[in-house]
C-alpha cells in the first residue's frame, strides 16, 4: 500500500471516536440494484440487526444502531452513529451500502450532521468507485478511482457495522491470509488491507472466533460469534472498543 494511504487509514481510526469529517451519500434506481443484484455470486450475507456501544479508554463515547437485511433484489447495510465525546463536539453520521449477495457493493450513501451537513454519491461498477461529493457552500466534486475487482471493502469513519459485512465476505472455507481492496468514502481514500481469522479469543470471560483486521501499521480485531455475527471490535493502539449490547 502507498504510504500515504497507510498513513491515512491509521490516522482515521484512532481518530474515529474523536472528530468526524465531512460526509457523503450515494444513490442508485431499483432497477440498477436488481439487475447487479442478479449477476452476483453465492450469497454470503445474513440478516443481522443491533446496537454497538463505543468506548475510548473504557469510557462510553457513542452508539451505533445498524441493519442487514435483504432489499430490492441485492442486500441493504445501514447504520447510523452518534458520537459525544467528552470535550464536546457531538456529531452524527449514517450510512447506507446497497450490496450484491456475495459482498460486492453497488452504491454507497452516507450524510453527517456535526458544524455542517454535507452528503456524496458513490455508484460502483466495473471495479470503479464513481464518487459525487457535496460539502455545504461548495459545488460538488467529482472523482472516480478505479480498483482491480468488483469485491471492495467499505469501511467508513464510525460505522462499525461495515466490519460485520467484512467478516461475511472473508472466506472462512479457506482462511489464511486474504487481501482486500478497500475504501474509506468520507476521505476519498482508497488502499488495501489483510484479514485473517485468528480462531478462538476471548474477552469478559466469553469465547469468540476471532478475525484481525490490518494495514501495515495498525491492527483491528473482530470478535464474533458462531455465526460470524459482529459481537465486537478493539482498536488496542487507539484505545478503542466498541461492543454488540
Amino acid at each position: 500500500m502507498d504510504p500515504r494511504v497507510r498513513t491515512t487509514v491509521k490516522f482515521k481510526i484512532v481518530s474515529i471516536a474523536l472528530t468526524l469529517g465531512i460526509t457523503a451519500c450515494a444513490a442508485i434506481s431499483l432497477a440498477a440494484q436488481k439487475k447487479a443484484a442478479a449477476t452476483s455470486g453465492p450469497v454470503v450475507l445474513v440478516q443481522d440487526r443491533g446496537k454497538l456501544t463505543i468506548k475510548l479508554a473504557g469510557q462510553t463515547v457513542g452508539h451505533e444502531e445498524f441493519e442487514i437485511a435483504p432489499s430490492g433484489g441485492g442486500w441493504l447495510a445501514k447504520g447510523t452513529t452518534e458520537i459525544k465525546p467528552p470535550d464536546g463536539g457531538a456529531s452524527k453520521v449514517s450510512g447506507s451500502l446497497t450490496l450484491q449477495a456475495d459482498g460486492a457493493p453497488i452504491s454507497y450513501d452516507w450524510s453527517a450532521q456535526a458544524e455542517k451537513t454535507n452528503g456524496a454519491h458513490i455508484l460502483f461498477a466495473n471495479g470503479t468507485a464513481s464518487i459525487t461529493l457535496e460539502m455545504q457552500g461548495a459545488r460538488p466534486f467529482r472523482q472516480d478511482l478505479s480498483f482491480n475487482t468488483p469485491l471492495i471493502a467499505v469501511l467508513d469513519n464510525n460505522l462499525y457495522h461495515q466490519y460485520a459485512v467484512l467478516a461475511r465476505i472473508y472466506d472462512w472455507s479457506k482462511r489464511g491470509v486474504q487481501t482486500f481492496p478497500v475504501i474509506i468514502p468520507q476521505e476519498l481514500t482508497p488502499g488495501s488491507i489483510t484479514v485473517q481469522s485468528t480462531g478462538s479469543a476471548t474477552a469478559d470471560g466469553k469465547t469468540y472466533e476471532g478475525l484481525k483486521v490490518a494495514t501495515s501499521d495498525l491492527e483491528i480485531f473482530l470478535l464474533l460469534d458462531g455465526n460470524h455475527r459482529l459481537m465486537r471490535l478493539e482498536v488496542p493502539e487507539a484505545k478503542v472498543s466498541v461492543i454488540r449490547e
